[in-house]
C-alpha cells in the first residue's frame, strides 16, 4: 500500500467533531463529510432543525464524545467556548479519545492562551479563526489563519483543505487568533467609515454607486467599498445574531489582547460608531 494511501486513511480514521453548527459549522461539516471525514455536529438546537444534516447533529454532548478524536469549535464567543470544552457540555471532560481542539472561533487571543494552559497536556490546541463569511464556508473556499505546533497543524492540514483554500501560518497557540482580531479591527474601521461617509453623501445628493465606484479607483479604496454589493452584512445595523454584531465581538476581544500601553481612544471609539450603524437601504 502506497505512503500517500496510509495516511489518507489514517486521517479519515479520525472522528472529527464540530461544535456550533450553525452559518459556518453547518457548511464546515458538509465540507468534511464530502471530503470522507467520520464528521459529526454537536449544536443546543434540536437535529430536526437541520434539515439534511439531521442525522448527523446531535444536541447530547456525550453521543457526540464518544471515540471524538478532533473537536473543531465554532461557537460565538468565549462564554460559548468555555461551555462547550468545560461547561455545560463538557466536551474535554467527556471525549476519553480527544487529541487535538480546534478553536475557529474569532476570540480573545488572551482566552486561547489561558485555554491551552488549562487542557490536558495529552490534548494540542490549535487556533485557527477564518474568514469568508457563509458563502465562503459554503463554496469551501475559507481563509484560515493558524496558531499552534507545526507537528500538528501538519496533521491536520486535510481538514483545513477540505473546509478552505487560504492558510496562513503565524505561529505558536494564540498567533493565529492575534492575526485574526487586528485584521477584523481593520475591518470594523472600514465598515464604520465607510458607512459615514455614505450617509454623508446621502446628505449632499451623491449617488451611492457613482461614489462607491470613484473610492474602488481612489485613495479611499477599502475592503468593504469594494465589495460593498457582496459582503453580506454591508447594510445592515446592529444586532447580537448578526455580522455588524460579531465585529463589535472582534473589536472587544482585540482589545482584550491590546498593548499595556496602547492608546484605546479609537478603538473604542470604533465601537460605538458600530453599535450606531442603522440599516441602510438600497
Amino acid at each position: 500500500m502506497g505512503e500517500h494511501v496510509r495516511e489518507r486513511r489514517s486521517h479519515q480514521a479520525l472522528k472529527i467533531g464540530v461544535a456550533g453548527c450553525g452559518r459556518m459549522g453547518a457548511p464546515m461539516l458538509r465540507a468534511l463529510r464530502d471530503a470522507g471525514f467520520d464528521a459529526r455536529g454537536l449544536d443546543v438546537r434540536a437535529p430536526a432543525e437541520f434539515g439534511d444534516l439531521a442525522d448527523l447533529i446531535t444536541n447530547d454532548a456525550g453521543a457526540f464524545s464518544d471515540r471524538l478524536t478532533t473537536l473543531i469549535s465554532v461557537v460565538r464567543d468565549v462564554p460559548q467556548t468555555e461551555d462547550v470544552l468545560w461547561g455545560a457540555q463538557n466536551v474535554v471532560g467527556k471525549a476519553q479519545e480527544l487529541d487535538t481542539v480546534i478553536v475557529s472561533s474569532t476570540l480573545s487571543p488572551r482566552f486561547i492562551r489561558s485555554a491551552q494552559e488549562r487542557l490536558p497536556p495529552n490534548i494540542a490546541l490549535i487556533d485557527a479563526p477564518m474568514s469568508g463569511a457563509q458563502v465562503a464556508a459554503e463554496n469551501r473556499s475559507l481563509t484560515f489563519m493558524l496558531g499552534g505546533s507545526a507537528e500538528v497543524l501538519d496533521k491536520i492540514q486535510p481538514l483545513f483543505d477540505a473546509m478552505g483554500a487560504t492558510f496562513f501560518r503565524m505561529g505558536a497557540t494564540g498567533a493565529g487568533m492575534q492575526a485574526k482580531v487586528l485584521n477584523n479591527l481593520l475591518a470594523a474601521s472600514h465598515t464604520a467609515m465607510t458607512r459615514l461617509v455614505l450617509n454623508w453623501a446621502d446628505d449632499a445628493g451623491l449617488a451611492e454607486r457613482d461614489l462607491l465606484d470613484l473610492i474602488n479607483a481612489s485613495s479611499g479604496q477599502n475592503w468593504l467599498a469594494s465589495g460593498f454589493d457582496e459582503i453580506e452584512f454591508a447594510r445592515d445595523g446592529l444586532a447580537d445574531d448578526n455580522s455588524i454584531g460579531i465585529l463589535v465581538k472582534d473589536v472587544k476581544s482585540a482589545l482584550d489582547a491590546a498593548p499595556k500601553t496602547a492608546d484605546l481612544s479609537l478603538p473604542h471609539a470604533l465601537i460605538t460608531a458600530l453599535e450606531h450603524l442603522k440599516p441602510r437601504q438600497k
